[in-house]
């Protein structure tokens, strides 16, 4: 079975790979490219930059966006900052150090080869976009400034204020309307994809729903590219836009692309904690903060009782009478961890009646420090838009008093399995940025999501996908009105009506956040055994009850956002199911996925690597035997696999 998995790494030395297997690459003639069709779902930073790359090259794109305009995209709401290994600060960084801090910061479950070309690509990123006028923060003499992130001991982390992401979409986006104008790119907005076409293996189309009349259209290609994102929405309270979600994703797996470490979700640490029952989402507070915050809860549970009951102030509460717990358990990077081990201990001391909010489930993060030794115009110009959306949100001044911070769902590193070219096991379905699982193994590092789109989208792809195309100029665009269309297109609207069929009133947003809390306590934070068995048996339940109990008004023929909720939440309990059986086979903690069986004496991750040094790559069973497993081993040839420290 594992022959299956073909990663198709290139031979040589690691830091040769990449440029030596661009030169084997094949071309298609400038010529040809007019007659060759892509299809680009998603707008992020990696369908942005890649739909614009693939036009400039000269290929007929269309891409696909389910908001009113491509800058709307997810990526807009990135906020700290993108790494790269330029070595600004002169203080030892280079391609090898972004290398091991990535792949040590996954836990030695990513692969070595991509992640290496990552880290090598990641300088062109920062010119690239410098050249397109992202407006970087620049120090006192003009050089771009970088500060630090978590999981790394260097400052390699290049950042726009608190709205990077915007600002690197902007960027992007402009290059993508640059070949709007040059009329090789269409941009299709308020459409939701709905199905993949594949015929004898090889993808050929989409099937899309419009999103405002309810039309079913179908869309052929020569090569299909997913840049959906990924699936933290599963746990309905996420830092994701209301938007992103895993039906593109959970569609694909069906029609035959094997998905890749599912299980593995992050969690952020720093995040606005959760208000009231009916919140609907939750806002990520950078990570960037963790520079000059300090995170902090009292060491008395007495402090801890009167500062939940608003007797009194965390200014109140003395230095000698706060633990700042990740300066104390990991002096080396202090508050600076990488995020799963700051939401684990978070959480621990929470869980230890620590906790502040009236809730108790939040701990402080505190800029007074920093406010009184570099000054308030100085930690503005840092971070001031950040202050100002925790402001409005909370109604607090984090300028007078801490902010309150808890762990949220936030990233997920499992997507489809992709081979170094980034194709799925589909042939011409190329999966890119947060869609695939290829470089950020059991925890992704900060600041390194928008560092894989660019890299996907403007510096891999463009190269893979024609080498793909080359034996295919001869080839028409495949025939929307041939059966494999026809039955596609067909299949879809059949689920629609099946869907507007349920005659029940309880509300889509009511069963979704039964499954978010639902896989938040079983596979969420920490899992067990235990909570992994109990929770398949909780969402079949649910499931059941959604298909007989959901009510989706109006009508398919225009605006109906409860249906799309509808067809998003049935991919979700697909998904759920998926994930919950990817935690249950590995056996074993590493990174995010922290098993309680499966910890040192310290309370660290413990991995197998005997037993779990590879990708679980997961094929959709049509007989409904459930998921079939594929392995593919990781192997370090360049790197020495050590425990995960970070004291």
């Amino acid at each position: 079975m594992a022959g299956i998995l073909n990663a198709k790494i290139p031979e040589g030395p690691l830091e040769e790979k990449w440029s030596s297997h661009k030169e084997t690459l094949r071309s298609v003639s400038p010529a040809n490219r007019e007659r060759m069709h892509v299809v680009v779902v998603g707008t992020g930073l990696a369908g942005a930059s890649a739909a614009a790359a693939l036009g400039e090259q000269g290929y007929r794109v269309n891409v696909f966006c389910m908001n009113d305009s491509p800058r709307r995209a997810h990526s807009v709401s990135a906020q700290g900052g993108i790494n790269a290994a330029k070595n600004y600060r002169n203080d030892n960084d280079s391609v090898y150090r972004l290398f091991l801090d990535t792949i040590k910061g996954g836990d030695f479950r990513s692969r070595e080869s991509n992640v290496y070309r990552l880290a090598q690509i990641s300088n062109a990123i920062i010119d690239h976009c410098v050249a397109l006028g992202v407006p970087f923060a620049r120090d006192y003499a003009g050089y771009l400034d970088n500060r630090s992130f978590g999981g790394s001991l260097v400052s390699r982390t290049f950042y726009a204020r608190g709205q990077t992401g915007q600002q690197l979409l902007l960027a992007a986006c402009s290059s993508l309307n640059r070949q709007v104008a040059r009329g090789t790119v269409t941009v299709h907005s308020r459409q939701q994809m709905m199905d993949l076409v594949v015929e004898d293996g090889r993808a050929k189309g989409i099937i899309t729903r419009d999103m405002v009349t309810g039309k079913i259209d179908v869309y052929p290609a020569h090569a299909v590219v997913l840049a959906t994102g990924g699936y933290a929405n599963v746990y309905f309270l996420s830092t994701n836009a209301l938007y992103s979600n895993a039906s593109a994703l959970v569609q694909c797996w069906k029609k035959g692309a094997f998905f890749a470490n599912p299980g593995f979700a992050q969690i952020h640490p720093t995040c606005i904690p959760v208000q009231g029952e009916y919140q609907s989402k939750l806002t990520l507070m950078s990570e960037s903060l963790r520079n000059d915050g300090r995170i902090w809860v009292p060491s008395k549970k007495e402090d801890a009782l009167a500062l939940r009951e608003g007797k009194k102030k965390p200014s109140q509460i003395p230095e000698q009478d706060r633990d700042y717990y990740l300066e104390r358990k990991y002096p080396a990077y202090g508050n600076l961890v990488p995020r799963d081990i700051a939401s684990r201990v978070a959480r621990e001391r929470c869980e230890a009646g620590l906790g502040v909010s009236k809730t108790g489930r939040a701990v402080y993060l505190d800029f007074s420090l920093a406010l009184s030794t570099q000054g308030r115009k100085t930690i503005e110009e840092k971070y001031g838009n950040l202050f100002q959306i925790y402001e409005k949100i909370t109604g607090e001044d984090p300028w007078k008093e801490p902010m309150q911070i808890y762990p949220a769902m936030h990233y997920t590193m499992g997507g489809l399995w992709v081979d170094y070219n980034l194709m799925t096991t589909i042939d011409g379905l190329f999966a890119i940025g947060e869609a695939n699982f290829s470089d950020h193994g059991a925890n992704r590092l900060g600041a390194s999501a928008l560092m894989q789109g660019l890299a996907d989208g403007f510096f891999i792809l463009p190269y893979t996908l024609p080498d793909f195309l080359a034996d295919k100029v001869d080839e028409p665009c495949p025939d929307p009105t041939s059966a494999v269309f026809i039955q596609a297109r067909s299949e879809v609207q059949d689920r629609i009506d099946r869907l507007m069929n349920i005659k029940g009133h309880v509300p889509i947003d009511r069963f979704h956040r039964k499954l978010g809390k639902l896989m938040w306590d079983h596979a969420g934070i920490v899992r067990s055994a235990d909570l992994l068995k109990e929770a398949m048996p909780l969402i079949d339940q649910l499931e059941t009850s959604f298909r007989e109990e959901a009510g989706i008004p109006g009508n398919s023929n225009t605006v109906n956002q409860e249906l799309e909720k509808a067809i998003h939440l049935e991919d979700y309990f697909t998904l759920a199911k998926l994930m919950v059986t990817d935690a249950l086979y590995r056996k074993e903690s590493c990174g995010s996925h922290f098993r309680t069986e499966s910890t040192t004496k310290d309370g660290e991750t413990l991995r197998d690597d005997e037993h779990f040094q590879h990708v679980a790559a997961w094929q959709y069973d049509h007989k409904g035997g459930g998921p079939i497993l594929h392995k593919e081993q990781l192997v370090f040839e360049n790197i020495p696999v050590t425990e995960r420290k970070y004291t």
